[in-house]
């Protein structure tokens, strides 16, 4: 009885060694799908793809590198046996691929197609081979490969090194006119600070963009769209461009017309751009109502030549970016819908604003002098945002002192705008009730220290002038 019993306790401690090892491995309802799947499979007649790395000239294929990109998107890749794990172009990207004889499962059209990488018994390069159902095989194949193509061109854009163009002088003999260098600006729609139902609104017209190539042409339109950024300076327009660039993950193209030579120059600077690209023209405002004379060449109808001329035409998925300060005095031909699509109103600091800064800058959600910037701003007082923002930075280990300062600068503002020129002007600010506003972030740094050094020297006049007072009173005592 007593050998029965161990006998029993062997093989129940077998089994329990061999179920824990089958759980550590992976689920037993996974085990099951996947025998399942192997006897379903065995059913089926496939035929089979060979997508080698190179070609007999040992040439790169390209629609190898497009597999390769579009497999390592796949979350089954994480599900095989062995998955190798490469650094990315970023320094926070890892890509995921699998290794060689290992299979990945992919669904598409309610079809499923399997992958396998091997080596290529003729030159010893790589190769992905696709199993297709002969069943299915008219239905996906074609379809599929696009699909491929689509989604990898997306992650390969996504992935890629922001760049920013700026256009140089004209020359005689000069082919190319851009000068480019890595885009690094920090900025993000995730950085930024502005209403959230209106950072929804731009992400979804973005995304809709994106998305239409087939609309426009059915329309008879070029699938591009243009912006007006508009607003006094300091209240993030820059920023905003930055974050539309990695939003869409395409190139910044800033043309600078100081640096064109007629009306014809801007049109072939932009057949020197490339797709996927920001195409923008910042203070557009100053060359328009006469206050730039540094380029007095540009014309309005240069101007609007370049905005939806025919060579706008030239190249699709651009989006047009132009910024002022106003557009109270813009001719209504630059603004008419067509030549801009969405306007975008960015307005100096109110009180809802200064909250969402102080609570990015300084972490405060609540504070016992809230109430006092509160009362300061309904008198009319405002500064922008770039302004108080830095200010805030200066001061970020003491919350209260950065409140302190604001308080201060506004106050100084108020009472001494005109005569240090600190006051923006009411058109700025709210020229259109209806329009939306919200975007805060920092941009115009000089502006930021121009202010900064007039503050400085007005609490040094005053602390000065308390000085006299006190030593003209001691005398008299």
């Amino acid at each position: 009885m007593f050998v029965i019993n161990v006998i029993v306790l062997i093989l129940l401690i077998t089994f329990i060694v061999l179920f824990k090892r089958i759980l550590s491995k992976t689920s037993l309802l996974y085990v099951v799908k996947k025998w399942w799947r192997v006897f379903e499979d065995r059913c089926h007649v496939y035929q089979s793809f060979k997508i080698p790395e190179h070609n007999d000239l040992y040439q790169e294929n390209q629609l190898y590198r497009k597999v390769q990109t579009y497999l390592s998107s796949l979350t089954s890749v994480e599900d095989s046996d062995y998955a190798n794990l490469f650094s990315g172009n970023k320094s926070n990207e890892i890509q995921v691929h699998f290794d060689q004889n290992d299979a990945v499962l992919d669904t598409f059209l309610s079809a499923r197609v399997y992958w396998k990488n091997e080596k290529s018994e003729k030159n010893q390069s790589r190769v992905f081979v696709l199993k297709v159902r002969r069943k299915d095989k008219r239905r996906i194949l074609r379809p599929y490969l696009q699909h491929i193509h689509t989604i990898s061109d997306e992650i390969e854009q996504r992935r890629k090194e922001l760049r920013l163009y700026v256009n140089s002088e004209a020359e005689i003999g000069l082919a190319n006119r851009w000068i480019s260098m890595p885009f690094t600006h920090p900025a993000s729609f995730d950085t930024i600070v502005m209403d959230s139902d209106l950072k929804s609104k731009v992400k979804t017209d973005l995304e809709n963009f994106l998305k239409s190539k087939q609309y426009y042409h059915k329309l008879g339109r070029v699938w591009k769209r243009s912006y007006l950024l508009y607003g006094p300076s300091g209240t993030g327009k820059s920023s905003f461009v930055s974050a539309m660039a990695k939003f869409l993950s395409y190139d910044v193209y800033n043309i600078d017309l100081n640096r064109v030579a007629d009306d014809s120059d801007p049109k072939l600077l932009l057949l020197q751009t490339k797709p996927k690209a920001l195409i923008v023209i910042e203070d557009l405002d100053r060359f328009l109502v006469g206050k730039s004379t540094s380029a007095p060449t540009i014309s309005l109808s240069g101007i609007l030549n370049f905005m939806d001329g025919i060579f706008s035409g030239v190249g699709e998925e651009r989006i047009m970016i132009f910024t002022m300060n106003t557009k109270e005095q813009i001719d209504p031909q630059i603004l008419r819908p067509g030549r801009i699509d969405f306007h975008l109103h960015f307005p100096l600091c109110d009180f809802p604003r200064f909250k969402t800064l102080a609570n990015s800058h300084l972490g405060l959600k609540v504070h016992k002098l809230f109430p006092q910037v509160e009362e300061i701003f309904q008198t009319g007082a405002s500064l922008s945002p770039a302004e108080i923002g830095e200010i805030m930075i200066s001061n970020r280990s003491s919350p209260s002192r950065a409140l302190r300062t604001v308080i201060t600068a506004l106050q100084s503002n108020k009472q001494n705008g005109a005569s240090l020129g600190l006051t923006h002007s009411s058109s700025g600010r709210g020229e259109e009730v209806g329009e939306p506003g919200g975007v805060i972030c920092r941009e115009s740094v000089h502006t930021v220290r121009e202010f900064r050094k007039l503050y400085g020297l007005l609490r040094r006049s005053r602390r000065q002038e308390g000085s006299m007072d006190l030593g003209s009173t001691e005398k008299e005592n």
